[in-house]
């Protein structure tokens, strides 16, 4: 059974950073995409960015991009999601999930999830 482990949550002001990360205990064949979700305060969750692990794409959310990066680390299964000038409502349970893709990310499942670390972010 795959397990994600998350770390780097916490409380940031607005206009700060925060770096998350995300290491998958083990692979399976059938794993070559990773990501991040996001479910705000009495709301739903909500897609924030994925990376593909065998190839170049990656994919954000219109609400983070060019503040946010996921990065990956070559050869082994963890993640990286850089988070650039925060602001107040990225306040957020943040989780990592892993799955797979065939050519676009409409067509992804994810089947792993990570228990979620908090971001907090006060104006």
């Amino acid at each position: 059974q795959v397990q994600l482990v998350e770390s780097g949550g916490g409380l940031v002001q607005a206009g700060g950073s925060l770096r998350l990360s995300c290491t998958a205990t083990e692979r399976t064949s059938g794993i070559n995409l990773m990501g991040w979700f996001r479910q705000p305060p009495g709301k739903g969750r909500e897609f924030v960015a994925a990376i593909s692990l065998i190839s170049l794409p990656e994919w954000y959310s219109n609400s983070v991009l060019d503040r946010f990066t996921i990065v990956k680390d070559n050869g082994s299964d963890t993640v990286h999601l850089q988070m650039n000038s925060l602001r107040p409502e990225d306040t957020a349970v943040y989780h990592c999930a892993a799955g797979s893709y065939k050519n676009e990310l409409k067509d992804a499942r994810f089947d792993y999830w990570g228990q979620g670390t908090q971001v907090t972010v006060s104006s």
